[in-house]
């Protein structure tokens, strides 16, 4: 193929129903998408499987979500190669990032900027040495929060590197309650992990807190229903999104080093099965990073 050429297929990873972890996922060449007049094509240089993409796979959004085949993961870096007719923002050659996870923290009125309220607020944040985790953990300090944080013992001091005040091992009876060792209540849980439950956070916020569920299960969904117009204790599914101008002060903040990613560990494309499986057993630190 001649320099500048535009190939007709491209590799991907895709499955074809629910289920199956890692051994369902297929690697297969398909068409190129054609680029419509407001769209960007993206040559993928890196991926990384985030919680969200597991849980797709397991039938969390049967059977509206999502269509099968299905190439999974929305969470990359590239370059463009590609500019619709419409497209003045971005041309071909910028580099790029499709989405970073930092909508917990703007859930909950973050300012990434450090320019938060003197006081802060007591916020709680689960699975804090995840890929989410790791990142949410810094910004709430970032945002002057008070930060108390589970993870697992062997990750109690990655995490209260990253600024935590208060770092929980979450098999110990107190992780496992989510109970502050300084006894105090949460204004905000930021929930990363599948697995608490919604009687577990109740008893521990603030007379007006408010779960931020990153990771719901069916009775975290069911108690977002019922909280849905509490004027007190409540727990919210996340849905909001990043802006551009948000993202761009993200990524100022990591040229600047205020903003790290823990890596746990990378995968060549063709070992993507490998990173998939990595991500299923819970045991990362940080990205699993699939790289092209």
């Amino acid at each position: 193929m001649a320099a500048g050429e535009r190939p007709a297929t491209m590799r991907a990873v895709q499955y074809s129903g629910y289920g199956g972890g890692a051994a369902a996922l297929k690697f297969v060449e398909i068409h190129v998408p054609s680029v419509k007049k407001d769209e960007v094509l993206v040559k993928v240089e890196a991926a990384s499987i985030n919680q969200s993409d597991l849980m797709t796979q397991k039938g969390m959004m049967r059977p509206f979500h999502p269509k099968f085949p299905f190439i999974p993961v929305n969470n990359v870096s590239g370059e463009i190669v590609e500019v619709g007719s419409a497209v003045r923002e971005f041309k071909v050659g910028d580099k790029v990032v499709s989405k970073l996870d930092f909508w917990a923290l703007k859930a909950i009125g973050t300012k990434f900027d450090g320019s938060g309220t003197s006081g802060g607020a007591d916020v709680l944040i689960t699975a804090a040495s995840s890929g989410v985790g790791t990142y949410a953990v810094q910004l709430a300090k970032l945002g002057n929060h008070r930060v108390t944080a589970t993870c697992g013992a062997r990750n109690l001091g990655l995490v209260a590197g990253l600024g935590a005040d208060e770092v929980l091992d979450y098999k110990t009876p107190e992780g496992a309650a989510l109970s502050s060792p300084s006894g105090k209540k949460y204004d905000y849980i930021v929930n990363i992990s599948n697995k608490n439950k919604w009687s577990v956070f109740k008893p521990r916020l603030s007379s007006h807190g408010r779960v931020v569920d990153v990771a719901p299960n069916f009775g975290n969904f069911v108690a977002s229903v019922v909280t849905l117009f509490s004027r007190r204790k409540k727990l919210s599914l996340v849905s909001l999104k990043m802006s551009k101008e948000d993202l761009g002060l993200l990524l100022e903040l990591m040229r600047e080093g205020k903003l790290r990613t823990v890596v746990d560990s990378r995968h060549p494309f063709e070992k993507a099965a490998d990173a998939w499986a990595r991500s299923l057993s819970g045991h990362a630190t940080g990205k699993v990073i699939v790289e092209m």
